[in-house]
């Protein structure tokens, strides 16, 4: 019987089991597979999705946006296996916000559906628990130590768990595979500094976290609270903060409950992420890829001494991005160009530079309709203010301009923008740690933003004096028993509170996550990027280590690895990376399973292998050793990550949670 173990049940974990499902019948002709499913947590949601949170906290996106189903669009080997979107599934209308609760209940529903799925002779057993480590010999089957709990949930034995002391039980395993979502991570050195200050002082200080998961009742009512961040965490914590505590709105006017703390915000933007775009694209879609597809990611892989983000990759988006703008321009709006597409089109391609600038001022007279990266990314570079309450204003207008131009078909360019973002994400996957972090925040800023009613209630929570904006490049000192945040916005404003929330996930690092798995792997030389992203094989997922070996029993999928997507689940039709990545992983797998004989076999015992010092250590003997690292590389391909040049990232923040959608 060979074994495999997923640790992590969010939507990349299952989302994995459905590959596996759909690819088994090509693939796998052994004689029976364990897949043993580890997460506290319940399969379908995890942690991030659970049903269990807040039925005030929305999804994202439009639930007609939201599908764990792979499409015609899909560049992968294995087959298409379509099913509904959420909006399909739950009955809903396709252009509601549903809540996280629903999702859950969706994600959940998925699982059952994808184990349903799987050939007879595969069992799912889901262990409710935390794995904490991962050991065994390159050649030898691998142990996965848990943490003890309550019991596999699979209605039968437990079979294939051995005991080991210290607390821990073990999972023998032919192949690991780790999709652990976002972690926890431990502070950085400004974050520790900040705690101990707030300890040291009586004050606040709540570090990066998912903000379902934050003890908010620290937050004083009536008294001012400084935020760093402008993402989606900050809108969670805006919710639970206000309706959390018993406010409402009637109409565009927020009641408060009395209860509600004054929030302060600010970052490196100084303004909230771009609304979602409410209407749909009529028409012809730009034809993408353009000018960054898989030709060019294979040239620039190919080049001599590597490439350089800022001056091989940098300009490949802009032209990409820009190409989609000025296409549907000239499809939609043609009353507003000067030139015959055709001829553009042969110019654009063949320009660059200052002769870009100049053909697009040429074919397009109105600025407005013009493509500015820059002023898009960073809006208030060089704006000034004469006071705070000028600002407030100010402020106020730019994310009205916004709402009413993302609902505005007039401006259809931004949606074709937008899907040019997602063919371009998808393809910078494949060119894993070389990618700046400042592209990862770029886009979440301009198509990962909040639902235009949530920034209907940031507008009447500003007017109710509820929400205050600080400016961008905020900037917290720690000083006189209290926090002081200032912007060059507002010069010589300042905003003087006894607490600061983190508005952000955690940084995904390998050697900062507090989860004891993965910094095992670093500690035993797992390769790591610049970043601390760990580094895996961008066709299969396998785990690399610092010489760039691939590890042949080890796979990993998700946000900490310099192969991470712009979500787990995504929109339908539009090629979603984290499918492909899924599908090429999964097949990979079941190749390397089944070792090109019919099974697993003959690989000889590692069993015990590897782990001392530990409490309690030395695992008890294992079954028998399982072999075969043959099979399939698989195929396709995904991943994306950042380094300098380019856009300005939103304070180093990781604030795509998962999903993306217009």
């Amino acid at each position: 019987m060979s074994s495999l173990v997923i640790v992590g049940a969010g939507p990349r974990g299952v989302g994995l089991i459905e590959r596996i499902a759909a690819n088994a019948p090509e693939l796998y002709d052994g004689s029976g597979l364990d897949i043993h499913l580890v997460d506290p947590h319940p399969p379908g949601g995890g942690r991030i999705w659970r049903a269990a949170q807040s039925p005030l906290l929305w999804m994202n996106s439009h639930a007609e946006d939201v599908t764990m189903f792979t499409d015609e669009t899909v560049t992968m080997e294995g087959p298409v296996r379509e099913g509904p979107t959420l909006h399909e599934w739950a009955g809903i209308g396709g252009r509601t916000f549903a809540d996280r609760q629903l999702q859950g209940e969706y994600l959940g529903w998925f699982y059952e559906r994808a184990v349903a799925a799987l050939p007879a002779g595969v069992r799912v057993r889901h262990h409710a628990r935390r794995a904490v480590r991962v050991v065994g010999a390159r050649e030898g089957r691998q142990e996965v130590w848990l943490e003890r709990g309550s019991p596999a949930r699979d209605g039968g034995s437990s079979a294939g768990v051995a005991g080991v002391g210290g607390g821990y039980e073990v999972l023998h395993a032919d192949v690991v595979v780790l999709a652990l979502g976002h972690l926890d991570a431990e502070l950085d050195d400004e974050q520790r500094a900040l705690a101990a200050y707030a300890g040291r002082h009586g004050l606040v200080h709540l570090p990066p976290d998912f903000t379902a998961d934050s003890d908010l009742s620290a937050l004083v009512a009536g008294e001012p609270v400084l935020v760093r961040g402008f993402g989606l965490a900050f809108v969670d914590l805006m919710v639970l903060l206000t309706e959390g505590r018993g406010g409402r709105y009637e109409g565009e006017v927020y009641v408060p409950s009395g209860r509600e703390p004054v929030l302060y915000v600010g970052s490196r933007r100084g303004v909230p992420y771009r609304s979602k775009i409410g209407y749909d694209l009529v028409g012809e879609r730009p034809p993408l890829p353009r000018f960054l597809g898989p030709g060019e990611i294979d040239r620039l892989l190919a080049l001599e001494g590597g490439f350089d983000y800022r001056r091989d990759v940098w300009p490949l988006i802009e032209k990409e991005l820009g190409f989609a703008h000025y296409h549907r321009l000239f499809a939609a709006h043609p009353e507003r160009t000067s030139m015959d597409w055709a001829d553009f089109e042969e110019k654009y391609a063949a320009g660059g530079g200052a002769d870009l600038r100049a053909l697009v001022a040429e074919a397009v007279p109105d600025p407005r309709d013009r493509l500015d990266l820059a002023a898009l990314d960073r809006p208030l570079a060089g704006e000034r203010y004469g006071s705070a309450e000028e600002f407030q204003e100010g402020l106020r207008g730019h994310i009205e301009a916004d709402l009413t131009r993302r609902h505005d078909d007039a401006h259809s360019v931004d949606l074709a923008v937008f899907l040019g973002l997602l063919s371009v994400y998808g393809q910078l996957i494949r060119l894993g740690g070389g990618v700046a972090s400042s592209w990862h925040g770029f886009f979440s800023y301009l198509a990962s933003g909040p639902p235009g009613p949530r920034l209907r209630q940031m507008l009447a929570l500003s007017r109710a004096g509820v929400l205050r904006f600080v400016g961008a490049d905020m900037e917290v000192r720690a000083e006189d028993g209290v926090f002081r945040a200032s912007s060059p916005t507002v010069p010589g404003a300042v905003v003087e509170a006894r607490a600061l929330v983190e508005a952000r996930l955690p940084e995904a690092s390998v050697r900062r996550a507090l989860d004891p798995l993965l910094r095992g792997l670093a500690e035993e030389g797992a390769g790591e990027t610049g970043e601390g992203l760990l580094r895996v094989e961008p066709g299969t997922g396998r785990v690399l280590d610092a010489d760039g070996r691939a590890h042949p029993r080890r796979f990993a999928l998700g946000p900490y690895t310099d192969g991470r997507t712009p979500g787990a689940f995504t929109r339908p039709r539009t090629g979603g990376p984290a499918f492909r990545q899924n599908d090429a992983t999964a097949r990979a797998v079941l190749g390397l399973l089944c070792g090109g004989s019919g099974g697993v076999e003959g690989f000889g015992g590692a069993e015990g292998a590897g782990i001392t010092g530990t409490a309690g250590a030395g695992t008890t003997g294992g079954s028998a050793g399982v072999g075969g690292s043959g099979g399939s590389e698989g195929a396709g391909t995904t991943g994306t990550t950042g380094t300098t040049g380019g856009p300005t990232g939103t304070g180093g923040s990781r604030d795509i949670v998962g999903e993306v959608g217009a």
